[in-house]
């Protein structure tokens, strides 16, 4: 425990590391330029999955990495039907919700193999949020949730996680958006029941050890970043709001996120949630809460929004255009922006390919630079890719 709260804290304080390398980094130069001049250093090997990954990006067009930087929903269970919608938008993934899960593991590791099976050797990511408690798609995933687990020893949590992440594997489910790495000790708050710690040290604990449970059979996610627990309002109905200062966010909400990026998470997912006293806008939409989760936790990895009808459900004018919401959650510096849709994607006033032109179109006036785009593209076909040569 000790060992993980020195580690939790290191992380939380590091500032500024992108102006300079390391004092270790500079050490290893300089010990490396002078051995040069007595022994040639051997040759390094290239990277098969980055190498793959930037020779992929070069030939697609700018609307393919758009339209890869989308994870969209489309309820049914015909995988077929769900592989033509795939090969349709061009998407970088698809999430799972209760409408796409068949009767039997069987039935659903089936049904995920043919959605995927148009491109073997760059599969989009398929997500899922298998929470464990009051968030369980799986009918047949009894596993303890963080109701529960926030009693128990860290170790429960990362059994019944490991557990966990062995059903999704064998369902064909590459994404867990399963761990809750907000922390609350209001009972009353939105977001309590679903929290794996009531302080921030327990909880730090419990998401380190969730995301070590997932290690080698999903990618383990963490949310809602900056952190949901500081107000009692429903993201998914409003933007919640809290005027709290970054100083007592890095004591109070940091530590869990920064236990997670410690213990290997690979993605990270944006809550749109407002923290005043960093931008008025959602931290989903905030180049600057982009800014202090690479520079202060020190992650680089895929970011994802969480819903992004969720702003348009919020009732606010400003974000009543699905396009120009796009536009800005990408310019803020999310990798992959997340569509729950409905069967009829227009009934809910969204056309996957009108968010693609718009962004295409943001690209081409500046509002978005290319070399952004194609960043996000290439990490996402680096995830995807690494999917592929694991089987």
């Amino acid at each position: 425990m000790a060992a993980l709260a020195l580690t939790v804290a290191a992380a939380v304080a590091v500032t500024g590391c992108a102006t300079g390398a390391p004092s270790g980094a500079a050490g290893r130069t300089a010990s490396a330029a002078h051995s040069a001049t007595a022994t040639p250093s051997p040759t390094a090997t290239a990277d098969p999955v980055a190498a793959y990954a930037r020779a992929r990006l070069a030939n697609m067009t700018l609307r393919q990495k758009v339209a890869s930087l989308l994870m969209l929903h489309q309820p049914g269970t015909d995988g077929s039907a769900l592989r033509g919608f795939v090969d349709r938008y061009g998407v970088g993934g698809m999430i799972l919700m209760g409408d796409n899960i068949p009767a039997s593991p069987a039935a659903l590791a089936a049904q995920n193999a043919t959605m995927t099976a148009s491109d073997p050797e760059l599969p989009p990511l398929v997500a899922i949020d298998e929470e464990g408690g009051d968030v369980t798609r799986l009918p047949w995933d009894s596993l303890p949730g963080a109701d529960v687990l926030k009693s128990e020893p860290p170790a429960a949590t990362q059994t019944a996680f490991a557990q966990r992440g062995a059903l999704l594997k064998q369902a064909g489910v590459t994404v867990n958006f399963g761990t809750v790495a907000d922390t609350t000790a209001d009972p009353g708050s939105f977001i309590f029941d679903r929290v794996l710690g009531t302080t921030p040290a327990a909880a730090a604990e419990r998401v380190a050890a969730s995301v070590t449970g997932e290690r080698g059979q999903v990618y383990s996610t963490l949310k809602h970043f900056p952190g949901h627990g500081e107000t009692d309002a429903d993201s998914h109905t409003s933007i919640p709001a809290t005027g709290l200062s970054v100083a007592d966010w890095q004591t109070r909400d940091a530590p869990p996120f920064a236990a997670g990026i410690t213990a290997g998470a690979e993605l990270v997912m944006f809550g749109h949630l407002v923290y005043s006293a960093v931008d008025a806008a959602p931290a989903s939409l905030s180049a600057p809460w982009h800014r202090i989760l690479s520079d202060r936790l020190g992650y680089r990895g895929v970011t994802i929004t969480d819903d992004m009808r969720m702003l348009q459900d919020s009732g606010l004018a400003q974000y009543a255009d699905q396009r120009e919401n796009a536009i800005q959650a990408l310019a803020a510096g999310n990798t992959m922006l997340l569509y729950v849709l409905p069967a009829d994607p227009a009934a809910a006033g969204l056309d996957p390919d009108a968010l693609v032109d718009a962004v295409v179109a943001a690209v081409g006036s500046g509002r978005i630079p290319a070399a952004q785009i194609d960043a996000d593209a290439r990490k996402l076909l680096e995830l995807r890719r690494s999917l592929a040569v694991k089987e």
